[in-house]
């Protein structure tokens, strides 16, 4: 444990630190201090991470996430947000279900989000206002073969609040209408948005080496935590936690928002591939990697 890494953009400020999150919260975050919670913790699916054994026996891992929630519930805001996205394998689909439950002394479940990351859609369900010429299958999973289970293509994000009351910004992530005569039958105003539901359909983006281009073995697209911060409300939110900071995806959509952050991370590699990407990374322009990226452990970290 030292001084974290600090990132400066324009309005915004990024704060890395390399330690486990459940003593780092206590020791770096001030009670309340926290709006928005965005983060995918260890699915304890046998997951091949670098610094960590995703094989607990379940009652040990569901004791380590409820002492995870207690320590989120201390610095989460009043009227703060937590989205907690966790998947399951197909013979295995409890596991969310058994960490939200453990989680509801501190939490109330809101809303559950479903991540779609592959979808196939049938031409003649559509109906004929699309200009979808045939079925359409897009998006990606990983297969299995099974006679007994299907294809596994989406997981959880669990929008989990302290009160159950925490007013959302919907059209922050709504939709356009369809049918346009709808944006006037259902209140849509001027503006032609809607809700866009609890089904969120954020692909993976086609990669050549997962090696080089998503070394961790379970992170989202920047997509996720960008979409969950402006659900809370943008304008309301003035610091997001990812506790399992990982690849640092969403310290990115922090920084595409303009929005302070803060994260922890045990393992070295992930800690440092996150400050790298970080530091390239600018908002609204395709990330170009850096031929020489500077290594975190170069020197000491910048002061606050």
């Amino acid at each position: 444990m030292g001084n974290p890494f600090i990132c400066r953009h324009r309005q915004s400020i990024a704060r890395l630190y390399l330690e486990d999150c459940i003593g780092g919260m206590e020791r770096h975050l001030q009670p309340g201090s926290v709006d928005v919670v965005v983060t995918s913790p260890p699915y304890n699916i046998g997951s091949r991470y670098g610094q960590y054994d995703d094989t607990l026996p379940r009652a040990q891992y569901l004791d380590w996430l409820e002492s995870w929630g207690q320590a989120v519930s201390q610095v989460l805001a009043e009227q703060g947000s937590v989205f907690l996205n966790i998947g399951a394998k197909p013979s295995d689909p409890w596991g969310p279900m058994e960490v939200v439950f453990r989680l509801r002394q501190y939490f109330v479940l809101q809303n559950v989000i479903h991540w779609i990351k592959s979808i196939a859609i049938d031409r003649e369900e559509v109906g004929r206002e699309t200009s979808m010429a045939g079925n359409l299958a897009v998006g990606h999973y990983k297969p299995i073969n099974s006679r007994r289970f299907v294809n596994d293509c989406h997981e959880y994000i669990f929008h989990l609040t302290k009160t159950g009351r925490v007013e959302l910004d919907r059209l922050g992530v709504g939709v356009e209408y369809q049918d346009k005569s709808n944006q006037h039958r259902w209140g849509g105003g001027v503006r032609d948005r809607r809700c866009r539901g609890n089904t969120w359909f954020v692909p993976y983006k086609t990669i050549r080496s997962r090696q080089q281009e998503r070394p961790h073995p379970a992170t989202f697209p920047v997509k996720i935590p960008r979409m969950c911060i402006q659900l809370h409300g943008r304008e309301r939110t003035r610091l997001v936690l990812d506790p399992f900071l990982g690849l640092g995806h969403t310290a990115l959509a922090c920084r595409e928002l303009g929005v302070d952050f803060a994260g922890f991370e045990i393992d070295p590699d992930y800690f440092a591939e996150a400050g790298r990407l970080l530091q390239s990374h600018e908002p609204g322009r395709r990330r170009r990697a850096a031929k020489n990226p500077p290594s975190l452990f170069d020197g000491p970290s910048p002061s606050s």
